[in-house]
This record gives structure tokens, sequence and C-alpha cells, in this order.
């Protein structure tokens, strides 16, 4: 699962540095992936979050943000907070509140400081990390102390926990309905479900994980129009309303932003 979380709020003289891991495997039910990144002018820079299935750590071992975002259906673009290296972790759902201890759907389009959720383990976390000589090393220190976090007491919702993870796969797309189908259970059962776990109906998460495909394959030559069919629009112009709509900017002021020689990483920073 690649996922974008944010690109820079202005264009940068030069791209950010970006490389990405999975977690351990006994992580996977609540980490997505790790992405390392340092900016490429050297400075702070402040960001657009966009649209995004995940809640996100953004820590920055220079101290200039630590912050947990929340997944959101629009895009927000920060005021104060910037980040210049770090590391960026996604979580699913059931990450959200084994690790953090807090429901996903409280999170919920939120920008929050780290140190408001995991109080002084937010200090230690990213003093280890600044230790670290390479981003490698940095995704161990993850692995170890996340898995240190995990609260096992608080076992995931597994219903809503497969239904999220099917609509985020990119191929078959599958309506919420026949998604329903499958798992058994009404399509309004499954929508009051998702509202109580996550605050998002399955529709908005549908959207939000086929505007993320889309925008991880930005970057290839083929062009917006088959991207855009690909990725389960009707044409180019549905495609082009929906990403402005969604993140304020057109596809091709993305595609300027999203500086990659190849397909963005998981949970890219974009800085």
């Amino acid at each position: 699962m690649t996922s974008v979380h944010s690109i820079p709020a202005h264009a940068q003289t030069a791209p950010c540095e970006t490389v990405s891991a999975p977690p351990h495997p006994r992580l996977r039910p609540f980490v997505v992936g790790y992405s390392g990144f340092r900016s490429g002018s050297g400075s702070a820079v402040r960001h657009r979050v966009l649209p995004v299935n995940l809640t996100t750590l953004v820590i920055d071992v220079t101290g200039a943000s630590r912050l947990v975002t929340g997944p959101r259906a629009d895009f927000e673009v920060h005021s104060s907070a910037a980040w210049r290296e770090g590391v960026a972790i996604g979580l699913t759902p059931a990450g959200a509140t084994a690790i953090l201890g807090v429901p996903v759907r409280r999170l919920l389009g939120e920008s929050i400081a780290l140190a408001d959720v995991l109080g002084p383990r937010e200090a230690e976390l990213a003093e280890q990390l600044a230790g670290a000589p390479d981003p490698a090393s940095r995704f161990a220190v993850l692995d170890e102390q996340l898995a240190a976090l995990v609260d096992a007491r608080t076992p995931p919702d597994a219903l809503v926990a497969r239904a999220w993870s099917w609509l985020q796969r990119p191929a078959p797309r599958i309506s919420v309905g026949s998604l329903a189908g499958r798992l058994g259970i009404s399509r309004r059962y499954l929508e009051l479900r998702f509202e109580r776990e996550i605050g998002l109906p399955p529709r908005s998460v549908a959207r939000i994980a086929r505007l993320q495909r889309a925008l991880g394959r930005l970057f290839e030559p083929s062009g917006l129009a088959r991207v855009a069919v690909e990725c389960g629009y009707a044409d180019q112009p549905h495609f082009s309303r929906e990403v402005r709509a969604m993140t304020g900017l057109t596809p091709t002021q993305l595609c300027a932003f999203l500086q990659y020689g190849g397909p963005p990483p998981p949970v890219a920073s974009g800085a």
C-alpha cells in the first residue's frame, strides 16, 4: 500500500530525499510502513497534508515538528508546523488504537502534537531516532519501540480491519454493497461499524484510497487519461475534478510537487 501523506506547501528548489521500508512482520496488522525523509533545501518546510486513510506519525529528529495526523477526506495546509529530517510512520486503524491508545475516529482530520498522545515516550523515541546513524537504523529503532508500545489487550475490530484493508486494494475494485455481501452483513451495518470505529463511511474510505492509488501513478509516462481510467475514474475530466476537490490542486500541479524519479515510497512525506 502506497500513500502520499503530504507535499510541500510551496515549490522547493530541490526534491526531498526519501527512503522507505516495511515494518517487522509482527507489526503488520498495525503499521503500514516507514518513510525516512530529508528536506532537499536543508530547511524546515511547511506542508499540504493530503487526503489519506492512515494515521501518520511525523517525527522530525531535528525537533522542528512532531505530529500525529489522523485520516482525512480533505487537504490541510499547515500554517506553522514544518519538518526538515526524520521519519513518517503510517498506522492502520487498529494501529492507532493499539499503539497510540486513541480510537482512530478521535483523530479524524486532526493534527496533534505527538507529545500530547505519547507523553514522555515521545521525547525518548525522538532521541533514539536522532541517535541512529542512517534510515535503516532508524527503522530498526521503530520496529523495537513500536512493538513495545502495542497494547495487545486491545484487539482490533476484525470485521472493520478486513473491510478497510479490502478497500485499499488496487484491484479489483469492489462496491461497498458487494463488500458487505462478501462479509455476510448488510451495507447499513458495515456503514455503522465504520462510523463507530473510523469516523468515515466506507464510501469515503474507498474514495480516498482511489485518489491515493492515482497519486502513486502520476509519475508514469502513460498519461493522465490512462491513470484515471485504470484507477477507477470515469474519464480524465472526472479524475481532474476529484483531484482538485480533494487536494486543492490540479493533477499537473501535483505532478510538479511529487518530485520522485519513480514511484513514491510508502507513507511518503513528499517533503
